[in-house]
């Protein structure tokens, strides 16, 4: 199995099998604020919300998590027919394996969603360093494997630099996505990867013209821990003590919203989003929706129905976050009330 395929697979073993979450998000420090006269009727709540174009029927997001490897085919495909079921987005991992190799069992890991969810949201994924070399053509043919919705430019330089075998140029990136957000047939989201945007950075994307800015801030999983104990695994100690020194870094989650919602539209919020309460936190300070990969890992090891089961159970905490704060739209949700303490008001006020 080629070297991308096995790293595909080496992911996914760390990720259900160590330690590799951080915390730190910020949504502990975030209150919304309690409506004791709600007036409206819990089961009349709208939990629809637009995105990419389409109409999702809850503002709940699978994040891109896998692919590439024939072993993660049965995890895309339960992720995609839950996704089909319950009305909400997914998105695929990066599909540079499937771009790069000619294998049609790993093809099959990244095809099986729309096959399977002819319906659903679905994005696809590429990273940012691959722009230089693939270009507006090749994304298309991301966009075709999947006939996506919609295009994840991922950003993961911390991850690439803790990867022994990690592209660590990062020059002319912002180009490459001004590129495709201007050329490509579909809307472009930027999504990091687990150590969030700044809101410096969500402004050079919005001037890029970027579709939607998915933050995947710091709280959740940690890239550069999961890519330290591969590093360690092949001999690599330097990188991988570097990993652990630099597994809690970035923006964290709550911060990451704020900032990029106060100069862009469309935002998801993730990184260690872990419940529904923390998809309605993530709405009041700005996102347009919530996403989550790691939570949803287990489930999909299981089967379609224990994947819907968590989205549903999702959907119930972010419903009664609605109610008892008096929305009934997840637009109303948007301008709701809510506190900010401890160190991510700090933070925030620092920021300012």
């Amino acid at each position: 199995m080629p070297e991308t395929a096995d790293r595909k697979d080496d992911h996914i073993r760390i990720i259900e099998e160590e330690d590799v979450e951080t915390t730190g998000t910020g949504f502990a420090d975030v209150e919304l604020v309690h409506e004791a006269l709600p007036e409206i009727h819990r089961d009349e709540i709208d939990l629809s919300v637009s995105l990419f174009g389409r109409e999702l029927s809850a503002p709940i997001v699978i994040e891109s998590m896998t692919g590439g490897h024939p072993n993660t085919t049965k995890i895309n495909r339960a992720l995609a027919e839950a996704a089909e079921e319950t009305g909400i987005a997914m998105g695929v991992g990066s599909q540079r394996a499937g771009l790069e190799l000619d294998d049609p069992d790993l093809l099959e890991s990244y095809t099986v969603v729309r096959d399977v969810a002819p319906d659903a949201v679905l994005y696809g994924n590429v990273g940012a360093a691959q722009l230089a070399e693939y270009g507006v053509a090749d994304v298309e043919r991301a966009v075709e494997m999947i006939d996506a919705d919609a295009m994840a430019i991922h950003l993961n330089f911390l991850q690439e630099a803790v990867q022994p075998e990690g592209d660590v140029d990062a020059r002319g990136c912002l180009d490459g996505i001004e590129a495709v957000a201007s050329d490509l047939s579909v809307p472009v989201v930027v999504k990091e990867t687990g150590n969030g945007i700044s809101r410096e950075t969500a402004e050079r994307l919005t001037d890029a013209g970027v579709d939607a800015i998915d933050v995947a801030g710091k709280g959740g999983t940690t890239w550069s821990g999961i890519e330290s104990y591969r590093a360690r695994a092949v001999g690599a100690d330097r990188q991988a003590a570097v990993g652990e020194r630099f597994r809690a870094w970035g923006v964290p989650t709550a911060i990451s919203t704020l900032e990029a919602a106060a100069v862009h539209d469309c935002v998801i919020a993730s990184g260690g989003v872990r419940s529904g309460l923390d998809v309605a936190k993530a709405i009041a300070l700005g996102a347009r929706a919530g996403g989550l990969a790691k939570p949803f890992l287990g489930p999909a090891g299981k089967g379609t129905d224990a994947v819907v089961d968590l989205i549903e159970t999702l959907s119930m905490e972010l419903q009664t976050a609605m109610f008892v704060t008096g929305s009934e739209t997840v637009d109303e949700l948007r301008e709701t009330d809510y506190v900010l303490l401890g160190r991510t008001r700090t933070y925030r006020d620092e920021r300012q």
